[in-house]
């Protein structure tokens, strides 16, 4: 088992800044991919970033690209996510997720999950 807490959301205005962090333990953190996404009012959950087990690769979804950086550490078992030139948009409730299996890229069927937190972008 796998235990997964985020925190660092919250308000902000259009065009600031908010990090997220990804508090993982359970299990040999180093091994396995990490992953962003958000789920907005109304909307489907969507992918936001990953990062694999070393921290050497990362992608991002075209809607995020250029503006959030996701990170990792580690030795503090902890994932990040720079969020920077925030929009309305952006507003939705953010979940990590690690995956099933070690070193493999996608983070899907079996993935472990926490419970998310809450960004609200105000325009």
């Amino acid at each position: 088992q796998v235990q997964l807490v985020e925190s660092g959301g919250g308000l902000v205005q259009a065009g600031g800044s908010l990090r997220l962090s990804c508090a993982a333990s359970g299990r040999t953190f180093s091994m396995y991919t990490v992953a962003w996404f958000r789920q907005g009012p109304g909307k489907e959950r969507e992918f936001i970033a990953r990062i694999n087990w070393s921290g050497g690769t990362t992608y991002n979804a075209d809607s995020v690209k250029g503006r959030f950086t996701i990170s990792r550490d580690n030795a503090k078992n902890m994932v990040h996510l720079q969020m920077n030139s925030l929009k309305p948009e952006d507003t939705a409730v953010y979940y990590c997720a690690v995956a099933a299996k070690p070193y493999t890229f996608v983070v899907g069927e079996g993935a472990y999950w926490g419970q998310g937190t809450q960004v609200t972008v105000s325009s």
